[in-house]
């Protein structure tokens, strides 16, 4: 078994996420605790700090999914050239003497249902 870090994705995006929060939490209290002692005083600058940092967050977020549907269409388009070179060779076929067409055109059938029978018991990222 191959470990990636895709492996670890969730649960460390679930922890930096907690620990985000936490750090938000965590300076609040402080905020909150310096507002009772300098009652005079008043801290404008916290809501800034804490909508650039969902800003970074949201952008983080919107790079990951962008790389994710740049990664599920060029699957998709190998996948389609996979299929459209496999129907072009099968097309081919005939340009060979026709004693050998029958025997080719058998190898072709059980080739592509090697290759369904593979696409479809993938089920995991391992088997790639």
């Amino acid at each position: 078994m191959i470990v990636t870090l895709l492996n670890y994705a969730v649960p460390l995006f679930a922890g930096f996420f907690g620990l985000l929060i936490l750090c938000i939490e965590f300076g609040r209290k402080i905020g909150q605790h310096w507002a009772k002692r300098d009652l005079e005083k008043e801290r404008p600058g916290a809501a800034a700090i804490e909508g650039a940092v969902f800003a970074l967050l949201g952008l983080l977020i919107a790079f990951t999914f962008s790389g994710a549907a740049a990664r599920f269409d060029e699957r998709r388009d190998l996948t389609v050239q996979e299929a459209n070179a496999i129907g072009t060779a099968y097309l081919r076929v005939d340009l060979v003497p026709g004693d050998l067409q029958g025997a080719l055109r058998d190898a072709f059938r059980r080739y592509l249902d090697s290759r369904v029978t593979t696409y479809e018991n993938l089920s995991t990222v391992e088997d790639f």
